[in-house]
């Protein structure tokens, strides 16, 4: 989608940038180093070709994008306040809610990871269908982020949907806000529990300001949050999610990626925007070695 962000609570000053929380995870993934590809529709339209234009600038293969001559590319405003931030949209029927099974690509085959949110699912049918069937058709490990929006879908059928995802998830992404309206417990340790009984193998859940907590099923490790000045915390939950792939892809252990994607999502919170600020792999690097010190 295409971004409006209120760069001043109250006032009428829009910064227009990019969203879409699966966007701005592969961007992530991408600014950390990886190869990697993205499978949408965005319509025939100056926003499309703006978001064409981006990904192609992010080095993101496109060849799994589709133009929609039939409807218009998505948009969103973010409005900052007292509460921190909330989004109004401009997606229903949008390009990207068309995408169906048959416009899934062959190379989804050949990826190390296929990634994909509850917002993926939830802005139609079939989306959510599509979702289903790339990780049924994936070979190799699949990875997933709960996103839980209660605007676009009603909580049973979210939580419906999100268990058939996150049951096939090698790598499940909850943040502690999305699981506990899920699951309906409310620690860390209970909503880890739930997520293992899903079926996901790898559990990062996220904390926000806090951090993360981490669990293959046998072993817990919770990372703290860097202190940081936050401007924005819009796409910080996606680039934990893409700087961690990132790190597996490139041979880090499940603690060695999340140490690495916290300090990225804390760096992604110091600008406006969802894509902005989000880090490139040198500006992680120095982050982390200044705590070292």
């Amino acid at each position: 989608m295409i971004e409006f962000n209120q760069t001043r609570p109250g006032e009428r000053a829009y910064l227009q940038g990019f969203g879409g929380d699966s966007s701005n995870m592969i961007i992530a993934a991408a600014r950390s180093g990886a190869a990697t590809a993205y499978v949408t529709r965005v319509g025939d339209d100056e926003f499309g070709r703006m978001l064409l234009d981006l990904w192609t600038k992010e080095r993101v293969s496109t060849r799994g994008v589709m133009i929609d001559r039939q409807a218009p590319t998505g948009a969103y405003f973010v409005h900052h306040g007292p509460q921190g931030h909330a989004f109004s949209y401009l997606r229903a029927g949008s390009a990207a809610s068309r995408l169906t099974p048959a416009d899934l690509p062959e190379f989804i085959e050949s990826a190390r990871f296929v990634h994909a949110s509850g917002i993926s699912m939830a802005i139609s049918a079939s989306a959510a269908n599509t979702v289903l069937a790339a990780f049924r058709k994936a070979k190799g490990e699949i990875a997933f982020d709960s996103n839980l929006r209660l605007k676009l879908w009603p909580l049973e059928r979210a939580r419906e949907m999100i268990g058939a995802a996150a049951a096939m998830a090698d790598y499940f992404f909850p943040s502690i806000e999305d699981a506990r309206a899920l699951s309906g417990v409310e620690s860390p340790e209970a909503n880890l529990d739930w997520a293992h009984r899903l079926g996901a193998k790898v559990v990062f859940l996220k904390l926000g300001a806090d951090g993360v907590l981490v669990s293959d099923g046998t072993k817990q490790e919770e990372i703290s949050g860097i202190k940081i000045k936050a401007v924005d915390a819009t796409g910080a939950g996606d680039c934990f999610c893409g700087a961690t792939l990132a790190r597996l892809a490139a041979g880090d252990s499940i603690w060695d990626a999340a140490r690495y994607a916290n300090a990225a999502a804390a760096l992604a919170t110091t600008g406006f925007g969802a894509v902005d600020p989000l880090p490139r792999a040198d500006a992680v690097r120095s982050l982390l070695a200044s705590r070292a010190r």
